[in-house]
């Protein structure tokens, strides 16, 4: 079977993201994590996370891409308690049951991401419509076959057309160092 994990391809998740995922942590799309939230209040890095972050499990941090990668019936129990756990201790899901069930939801969905070949990348984009949450999911991978990814390559995308939009990451990092 295929999992979600986070992958970091350049430092700009450190910046972007209020609690940046460590490379290599296991990841579902995180979109419970704004259940809640009033999109008109969203704003910086909470409005980053919601709009193309991927949440790392252990950590709770965001990642921009995750990566589609083998994993084992083992490791994908070891997850749904994981992400349990943290939804129980961490964000108050009422007992563990209920907390277990609503995890494997999550996992299924993340697996359900993962139709593509291994070391596929996935990117997301998340919107407020008609007062529910869509995500647009586009898959990243090398052009004429597989190589090993390199941090700035061209890549061929599959899916939904995303808006223009510029980011001025050196700006967000002198902020950084500023704060």
């Amino acid at each position: 079977m295929k999992l979600l994990r986070t992958i970091r391809l350049d430092p700009s998740d450190t910046f972007v993201f209020e609690c940046a995922a460590e490379p290599g942590e296991w990841a579902v799309s995180g979109a419970f994590m704004f259940a809640d939230a009033d999109p008109d209040a969203l704003a910086g890095k909470p409005r980053a996370a919601f709009r193309s972050g991927f949440l790392g499990v252990p950590s709770l941090g965001w990642s921009t891409l995750v990566q589609i990668v083998e994993a084992s019936d083992a490791e994908r129990a070891a997850l749904v308690e994981m992400l349990a756990e943290q939804l129980r201790a961490r964000l108050g899901a009422p007992d563990l049951p209920a907390a277990r069930a609503a995890a494997e939801e999550e996992v299924a969905f993340a697996a359900s991401l993962c139709d593509q070949a291994r070391d596929t990348l996935i990117a997301v984009r998340r919107t407020f419509e008609d007062g529910a949450i869509r995500e647009a999911f586009r898959t990243l991978h090398p052009r004429g076959g597989r190589k090993p990814m390199r941090a700035f390559s061209f890549l061929e995308v599959e899916g939904e057309e995303e808006p223009g939009e510029t980011v001025d990451l050196a700006a967000l990092a002198k902020r950084e160092r500023n704060e």
